[in-house]
């Protein structure tokens, strides 16, 4: 079992001395397409206005051009540590141990907007480009949907639970013929009423797969999934091919 993250606007800076050219990201059948997009982003930030209406940077942003631009010498982290939002702070909340780690090399993928889906534990530089970005003469989604078919048809792990915003699901569609589910988080009410979740739908995602980690032994099925969400004070519910994990009261 499988669960793809969405990325995080907001990273932690510095890293080792190792660039992300010295680095093997996971699936080298993507290479050629990340470097198509590197080289596109390096491009735009060339020009600042350019890089601030594809980039959709706010005047106290600006230093992420300087970012992007020494993105292939820049150092490199882990990405679970890179990410730094409300999902990712959630997930590491007083730290993850070499345990948890392992199983979040083993099994989990997240699908950034410049290296396409990239293990939890792939060593990438600090940069900003979203699946919103508009590069000009550059269709992301085309570009990493196309790529990715070659990465869906290898992956031998079992379902995947698509715990992806969106828009980064957008960028890279799973095929119908990989058995996977999308997950909606819900707050319920004491009156039994519910509500999707906003900004609380990533804190919910990164509590609940953080329980997934620490578990005993990592769920193969949707019952052992079921399982570990009671057990951390959710409850998980299959609704077809989604599955709504519910922040209860």
């Amino acid at each position: 079992m499988l669960f793809l993250l969405p990325p995080s606007e907001t990273k932690q800076t510095g890293g080792s001395s190792l660039t992300v050219s010295e680095v093997a990201l996971i699936f080298g059948k993507l290479t050629d397409a990340r470097d198509l997009v590197l080289d596109a982003l390096i491009g735009v930030c060339g020009i600042q206005a350019n890089a601030v209406r594809a980039l959709k940077l706010g005047p106290r942003q600006l230093e992420e051009i300087t970012t992007n631009l020494a993105i292939k010498t820049a150092p490199t982290m882990p990405a679970i540590e890179r990410y730094t939002g409300t999902l990712y702070e959630a997930l590491k909340l007083g730290g993850l141990s070499p345990e948890e780690i392992k199983r979040a090399k083993e099994n989990v993928l997240i699908q950034s907007a410049l290296f396409g889906l990239i293990s939890a534990t792939d060593r990438i530089p600090a940069y900003r480009l979203s699946a919103s970005s508009t590069i000009p003469n550059l269709n992301l989604r085309k570009i990493w949907t196309d790529a990715h078919l070659v990465v869906w048809a290898r992956l031998e792990s079992g379902v995947l639970i698509d715990m992806r915003s969106k828009q980064y699901a957008a960028l890279a569609p799973i095929p119908d013929d990989k058995e996977h589910f999308e997950m909606e988080v819900l707050h319920e009410e004491k009156d039994g009423t519910r509500k999707l979740l906003n900004h609380f739908n990533k804190e919910s995602k990164g509590k609940f797969l953080r329980a997934v980690l620490q578990a005993n032994n990592h769920p193969s099925t949707i019952s052992e999934l079921k399982s570990i969400a009671n057990a951390s004070g959710f409850k998980l519910e299959q609704n077809g091919k989604k599955l709504l994990l519910v922040n209860l009261h």
